[in-house]
């Protein structure tokens, strides 16, 4: 299994430090390591292996081995694999919503509670968004791809991830100038690099389906 560190992580670092946020990154973060590891379990449970470890920015990521046997067993269009992605992919913030139900009934400081709270609700709400690949965008694309087919369910789940993100910038523009909080500018700015780098992807995916159509023409 590959472990990776983003080096990004450590500008965060320092960007909250500066701002006297540091404590509510270091709060968001830990709590981040255990969605994470909501994910981690949903994905033992279902006998997948762990193939990648990388801790970013805004969080930790586990990526699982795919086998030819998961590849081979269908549902309609899609296949067994992507109905394991749609119940790994909500694992995590099932266990955001399960820590806001212990933070509840634990006796601690209102303002700490508080601060708990608000740190897993921020993590169920960031990752749900439907953006490829946060869990809202994995989720969106798996429910498309069973229905609709591999390449029809990549080309909507990217046009959804550019609507959703036009529509948080939006709303993350008018937030920044009320509470001048540089955290929100920050998780747009994570938001556009995921895209723009699904997208790239995405790009060249879409260009080998149109070589191979063109091939197919020509025979």
């Amino acid at each position: 299994m590959r472990f990776r560190i983003d080096l990004k992580i450590f500008l965060f670092i320092l960007l909250f430090y500066c701002t006297k946020q540091i404590e509510s990154y270091a709060m968001i973060m830990f709590f981040a390591i255990l969605h994470e590891f909501g994910h981690l379990m949903a994905g033992l449970i279902l006998r997948m292996k762990p193939e990648k470890i990388e801790i970013m920015p805004y969080g930790v990521s586990i990526a699982f081995q795919i086998t030819q046997k998961d590849y081979n067993q269908k549902i309609k269009k899609g296949n067994q694999l992507e109905l394991k992605k749609i119940m790994v992919a909500l694992a995590g913030p099932i266990t955001n919503v399960i820590l806001m139900i212990i933070v509840s009934q634990m006796k601690v400081n209102v303002f700490e509670g508080l601060m708990m709270l608000y740190a897993n609700l921020l993590l169920v709400l960031f990752n749900l968004l439907p953006i490829y690949p946060l869990d809202g965008g994995r989720i969106v694309k798996g429910i498309l791809h069973i229905f609709l087919g591999k390449r029809k369910a990549e080309t909507y789940a990217n046009r959804i991830s550019f609507v959703t993100l036009i529509l948080v910038t939006f709303i993350a523009s008018i937030l920044i100038y009320q509470v001048e909080n540089i955290a929100i500018f920050l998780i747009v700015l994570v938001l556009w690099g995921i895209f723009m780098k699904e997208d790239r992807i995405y790009e060249r995916r879409n260009k080998i389906y149109k070589l191979a159509e063109k091939s197919i023409e020509i025979k």
